[in-house]
């Protein structure tokens, strides 16, 4: 085998030699970067007696076409500040060569991109045709970066998606897709990915995106990454999932600005990369590279949208925020305070700003940006040391404009002020009327039964934390709870507490679990206590808080009511045990109901290990929560 290969090559190399000078023009040709054919017909013709594989040879190199010199019709291209320019080129006695004339489309694409009335007169010109049918007839000749131009162009120019033109363009795009440099792929993608969804060229934009998707470890720059990821991302799971590879490896190569638009990327198409996340995060703390106000505010919308909670992060952006708060506007403060209350983040000083930056700006403040900022506060439970001007100012602005409101708006801002402790009895009058809140009580979407567990709150507030309120309130038909209220999956903490409490109680009838009370909580267990400390058969017994009737018996003298709460991990702030200001609304409504509340927050909790410990753990509980009643 050896022997005959090297026979072989033998003859091939003397044949090589013997045929020399018939092979040097067109080696010459291809080196020769001054000619204006790719080969002669001369050339051709020499070539085409060649024997066996050195003809093949000769004949392949003729497809490597050299990009001619740069002409006198290349400058008058460049230079044209008009249409008329460009058109007169083609009657002007001009050698053009395959490309001038798609170079020539693209410079009108250029001129025309903000006249849509000019680019409807350009398609009707006869020259204009005459330019694409000379494009159409050479298209093979164009090049590779002029060729994804020339698209991008066709596209911008409003050609019709019929166009013969338009549509051999394409093909020939699809037939080159294999040879294009990565690159040009990706300025196809960037540049034209939205016209061909617009222009039903559903085809090529998939085996565009097939192959950037196959070719993506190609990616050597972060310019490329953060453009597919924000142009072409969103029409590919599988190339946004490559995507975000190729920016974790590249991350680390990222200033601030790339690391905004990478997270305000992920955050528009609700992408938690959580990897990706955790890396740039890493070099937000790490890098001391200036956060303008801009990337601060951007940052600070794209954590709080993912909801990635990072606690370093956090630290420096309302560090670096405080000193710019004067200097932002009343929308910037809205939407900054409305990131941080997704993120559970209350940093008091920030806030204490913000609140301070309204009263500054009373008059101009808007009452969209008012309410967000009232929504963002009630979120975390936040009161400004100066709350008495800043919630006369929320009054004021509320005044005749709350029944101007969204209806789910409205009862959005009056529950928000029930949180604060600062609802004025005509606001609950407002929501509380027959004829606004009827719309809600048989609503199914999520919103509509979220907005009906507001309204449940806020005839609680009415009820237990306004005495002078007359009315009106809810219909005793709607306090019933719905199935929906105690359809919610069991947690641990959940599962742990009610096994421990039924072990302490003995038996079935001492004690309820999961009871869902008229006033829209659900309380995890009740029990009932004599003067003795004694557990009572609680179903016996008259249950005012709830909305269907549970027994005849009255409260014997002295015995007392206790309601165990469990508070989870995402009921508090971001690392603060303070709750949030729902749950905090829920205390104050169950204390004013003549409950005792025995607090099971997960920290505690998970600090004990054995049955023994959590069974001693409730009973004290329970001995502090009468003790602290007795001693009132």
């Amino acid at each position: 085998m050896a022997a005959r290969l090297v026979k072989r090559c033998t003859c091939l190399l003397r044949e090589a030699t013997r045929l020399a000078p018939a092979v040097s023009p067109v080696g010459q040709l291809r080196l020769a970067r001054g000619a204006q054919k790719p080969l002669t017909s001369s050339a051709t013709s020499s070539s085409s007696h060649l024997p066996g594989p050195l003809s093949e040879l000769v004949e392949k190199e003729q497809v490597f076409t050299p990009y001619p010199e740069r002409q006198e019709v290349d400058q008058l291209i460049e230079k044209a500040t008009r249409p008329e320019e460009l058109l007169e080129l083609l009657g002007g006695g001009h050698c053009l060569h395959e490309n001038h004339a798609a170079l020539t489309l693209i410079q009108l694409s250029r001129l025309l991109s903000e006249k849509p009335k000019d680019k409807a007169l350009l398609i009707q010109d006869a020259r204009f045709r005459q330019l694409l049918h000379l494009v159409n007839s050479q298209i093979t000749a164009v090049w590779h970066g002029t060729l994804v131009k020339l698209l991008r162009s066709l596209y911008a120019l409003g050609l019709p998606p019929t166009s013969k033109e338009l549509r051999s363009v394409e093909q020939e795009v699809r037939w080159r897709m294999r040879r294009l440099k990565y690159k040009h792929l990706a300025f196809l993608a960037e540049s034209s990915a939205t016209y061909m969804q617009e222009q039903d060229s559903q085809e090529l934009l998939g085996e565009l995106l097939v192959h950037l998707e196959r070719r993506w470890a190609e990616i050597d720059d972060s310019r490329t990454v953060l453009a597919m990821m924000m142009k072409t991302g969103h029409l590919s799971e599988s190339l946004m999932t490559r995507l975000e590879d190729k920016c974790l490896e590249l991350v680390e190569q990222f200033g601030p600005e790339e690391l905004r638009k990478v997270l305000v990327t992920l955050a528009a198409q609700n992408r938690r990369s959580v990897p990706l996340l955790r890396a740039i995060s890493y070099h937000l703390v790490q890098k001391p590279f200036p956060l303008t106000k801009g990337i601060l505010l951007d940052l600070a919308y794209a954590y709080g949208k993912l909801g990635f909670h990072q606690t370093q992060v956090f630290q420096r952006l309302a560090a670096d925020l405080l000193p710019h708060t004067p200097r932002l506007t009343s929308s910037e403060v809205a939407r900054c305070t409305k990131s941080f209350a997704f993120l559970k983040w209350l940093n008091l000083p920030l806030f204490e700003a913000f609140a301070q930056h309204v009263l500054d700006r009373a008059q101009s403040i808007t009452l969209p940006q008012l309410y967000n900022m009232l929504l963002a506060f009630a979120r975390v439970n936040f009161r400004p040391e100066r709350e008495d001007p800043f919630f006369s100012l929320v009054h004021e602005k509320l005044g005749s404009e709350l029944a101007g409101l969204e209806p789910a708006l409205q009862v959005d801002v009056v529950w928000a002020l029930c949180v604060l402790q600062q609802v004025l009895e005509a606001e609950l009058q407002a929501v509380l009327h027959p004829e606004f809140h009827t719309q809600f009580l048989g609503g199914k979407s999520p919103k509509d039964r979220s907005t009906f567990q507001k309204l449940l709150h806020i005839n609680a507030t009415a009820q237990l934390e306004h005495p002078e309120y007359t009315g009106p309130l809810l219909p005793a038909s709607a306090l019933v709870p719905r199935p929906s209220a105690l359809d919610r999956k069991v947690t641990p903490l959940q599962k742990e507490l009610q096994e421990t409490l039924k072990g302490l109680l003995g038996s079935a009838d001492k004690g309820s679990f999961m009871v869902a009370t008229q006033y829209g909580w659900v309380l995890d267990a009740e029990v009932l206590l004599d003067t003795d400390s004694q557990l009572l058969p609680l179903r016996a017994f008259v249950a005012p808080h709830l909305a269907l009737p549970s027994g005849s018996q009255p409260l014997p003298p002295g015995a007392k009511r206790l309601a165990f709460l469990r508070w989870e991990f995402p009921n508090f702030n971001s690392r603060s045990k303070d709750l949030l200001g729902r749950f905090v609304l829920a205390r104050r409504h169950l204390l004013a109901a003549g409950f005792l509340l025995v607090d099971v927050p997960y920290y505690e909790w998970l600090e004990l290990k054995s049955e023994w410990q959590k069974s001693a753990y409730l009973k004290d509980k329970m001995r502090k929560a009468v003790a602290e009643e007795l001693a009132k």
